[in-house]
């Protein structure tokens, strides 16, 4: 019987992890979901990558959202996922590397671009500035201390899961092994 070479039981629990991490209370925009598709696109098959992020926040929101008692669901979410579906893109161009500096540019590329999509997506869908370029440039400036935190959630969980998947991979799951060693 021929073993199924999709089936990555360690890095797909690593991906679960990273959704279930995201319920423990922590500062806004310091939270592992970024680094989770990033991770997922690297290390899972395709549909895999894709799929199981998306999932994971459609259960995992309305979990999050009771604890602000805000809506579990709205337009502004397309932006949101949206996100997330070009962090597993990007993570897709990782598969076959464990080299620390691609996987940190990687990781820093993504907290940009989920910086520039979802305060796009709030100062078009939320009325907290006006729709214009000075309201833009007004909801980016307010949101830059968020942006900290996403950079430094996303460098240190991208970090945690991939040593902890590099480290596994050579202890207990070969089979899922990136990189020979050097």
């Amino acid at each position: 019987m021929t073993q199924n070479s999709n089936w990555r039981p360690v890095a797909l629990s690593l991906t679960v992890l990273g959704a279930i991490v995201r319920l423990i209370p922590h500062p806004s925009n310091f939270a592992p979901v970024g680094a989770t598709s990033l991770f997922a696109g690297a290390r899972l098959a395709v549909w895999q990558a894709y799929l199981v992020p998306l999932a994971l926040m459609a259960i995992t929101d309305p979990i999050v959202a009771s604890f602000y008692h805000v809506p579990a669901y709205s337009p502004y979410q397309i932006f949101v996922y949206g996100s997330f579906m070009i962090a597993v893109w990007l993570g897709r161009r990782l598969r076959n590397t464990e080299s620390i500096l691609r996987i940190a540019g990687l990781s820093v590329v993504n907290s940009m671009q989920f910086f520039l999509i979802t305060n796009f997506g709030s100062w078009l869908w939320f009325q907290g500035y006006p729709k214009t370029a000075a309201g833009l440039a007004t909801c980016y400036s307010a949101a830059i201390p968020f942006f900290g935190r996403t950079l430094a959630s996303d460098l240190i969980f991208t970090g945690v899961l991939f040593g902890l998947h590099a480290w596994l991979s050579r202890t207990i799951a070969a089979r899922e092994r990136v990189a020979a060693a050097a």
